[in-house]
């Protein structure tokens, strides 16, 4: 199969590429789209069939459920068997944009996207290519994120066609994402709305919409959440082994210097992600990379996926990793990062041992 990577310059006026991705998608194919978040390899959410490829491309285990994007609200209605106070004052909010809702489903969605369960996640992204593509195909789009199972989720293109060449026939090239990290899920089918996975939208800000939301335990550890895509299994893990830092700067950096000396002396080659502010301080690492500055969490976000995808194609054997605070969006951006070093965090703090 040859993979077509098709460059859009203008989101407005190129109907070409939208024009065959939809062609594509109601053939029963899988094709790559931007969003506003990360790329999503994307299928009609309610041919099983054209579902069960994007579990197959990506090695994706199958209880593990996928998000629905849809381009208005008559496409939500027929998806769900309600649309509770909870979920208007959220889509009144928060949509077109990175918040996915869960809702109690109605029987035209397919078991498989949904895992067997008896809901199903959907949102309405905000980028303008993803709407196109929904409307012109006219169905709901099944798109987790465009990454092989594991793997950090693509923020560009040319990611995603290192996955997928040869793999799906058609990608579209929308430029770098916006956000880079996926979308804020909630569950709003009980009476106490809880964050399944923490993203953009964070605590804080949901919580001005819908007081009494609470964030699910499993989001500050391991725990198992079945519910919501992204939160089962291992995800976002580059093929070097990932260690986090977080705690006290100072301290920090000295560990993550020792650590760099100590390993490029056993012949490992080590790269570090470290803030803007805190670059010149690495001494001796094989590669320092920026992940922007410590004052600016959105940065971070647009920019973790991508470093850890350049780790790779460094070719480095460890990485070592600055952290933030759990607090707004340091709590999704911590999420990724425990998930992605499969839980190994060090917290550095000036008056006591580290901790994992």
């Amino acid at each position: 199969m040859k993979t077509i990577l098709y460059k859009i310059e203008d989101s407005d006026d190129d109907n070409h590429a939208v024009e065959l991705a939809s062609e594509l998608l109601k053939a029963g194919d899988v094709v790559a789209i931007p969003t506003e978040t990360v790329y999503g390899l994307a299928a009609d959410g309610l041919n099983e069939k054209a579902c069960e490829k994007i579990f197959r491309v990506k090695g994706r285990p199958s209880d593990n459920p996928i998000i629905l994007h849809i381009s208005t609200l008559d496409q939500l209605d027929e998806l769900v068997l309600e649309v509770n106070e909870r979920a208007k004052k959220l889509i009144d909010k928060f949509w077109p944009g990175p918040l996915t809702i869960i809702f109690n489903k109605s029987d035209i969605v397919p078991d498989i996207v949904t895992a067997k369960g008896t809901t199903v996640a959907i949102r309405m992204p905000s980028n303008v290519i993803a709407r196109r593509v929904i409307e012109k195909t006219g169905r709901p789009l099944a798109a987790p994120s465009a990454n092989l199972s594991g793997l950090p989720s693509p923020t560009n293109a040319e990611d995603v066609l290192k996955d997928f060449d040869g793999k799906i026939p058609f990608i579209i090239d929308g430029g770098e994402c916006i956000i880079g990290i996926e979308s804020t899920v909630i569950d709003v089918t009980k009476e106490i709305p809880i964050i399944l996975r923490p993203g953009l939208f964070t605590l804080e800000e949901i919580k001005k919409v819908l007081p009494e939301t609470q964030i699910d335990s499993g989001v500050l550890t391991d725990k198992e959440a079945v519910k919501s895509p992204g939160q089962k299994y291992k995800h976002y893990a580059p093929e070097a082994d990932l260690f986090v830092y977080t705690g006290n700067v100072e301290n920090r950096i000295e560990e993550i210097n020792k650590l760099v000396a100590k390993k490029t002396k056993n012949g490992k080659k080590v790269a570090v992600l470290c803030f803007r502010e805190n670059l010149d301080k690495i001494k001796g690492a094989f590669s320092v990379l920026d992940l922007g500055s410590i004052e600016d969490p959105l940065e971070m976000a647009k920019l973790i996926f991508k470093r850890l995808r350049d780790c790779d194609d460094l070719g480095v054997d460890e990485i070592l990793c600055e952290g933030v605070e759990e607090q707004g969006l340091g709590i999704a951006l911590m999420n990724r990062l425990r998930k992605a070093s499969g839980g190994k965090v060090k917290n550095r703090r000036p008056d006591r041992k580290s901790v994992v």
